[in-house]
């Protein structure tokens, strides 16, 4: 799938380490240091307890999905030849929810409860990570 016209990945001081692990295809999440939460999206204190300790772990790329939905229509030019296209809500392993897209040749017919595992779709000089419907579901 061609990635032209989309924005590459934005990294802060938050979510560098993010984007460079996604630029090297893992899947990593924040993890407090005070409670041991595990948190998506990056960000500098823990929702919980208010720590700013967290360390970065990587994740097994497998989760659920939550809900889901198809894109019909694009939202602007960039994605016109993108649509149709599915968007999720991922639950992982790990027990953060992401906001992600399904991708792959089995995509549209994503459904709640359906395992699913990382891949990454490249973008400039990183890359996104997306979900694609997991071998064991096939």
């Amino acid at each position: 799938m061609s990635t032209s016209g989309l924005a590459a990945p934005f990294s802060n001081a938050d979510t560098k380490p993010y984007w460079q692990a996604a630029a090297e295809g893992k899947l990593v999440l924040q993890q407090c240091s005070g409670c041991g939460l595990k948190r998506f999206f990056p960000r500098h204190l823990c929702p919980t307890c208010w720590s700013d300790q967290a360390r970065w772990v990587e994740a097994s790329g497998r989760g659920r999905v939550h809900a889901v939905t198809i894109v019909r229509r694009a939202p602007s030019p960039e994605f016109r030849d993108r649509v149709p296209y599915v968007v999720a809500l991922v639950d992982l392993e790990e027990g953060p929810r992401l906001l992600t897209n399904i991708v792959g040749p089995n995509a549209g017919s994503a459904h709640i409860g359906q395992a699913v595992e990382v891949t990454f779709e490249p973008r400039g000089d990183g890359a996104v990570p997306q979900f694609k419907v997991a071998e064991e579901a096939l």
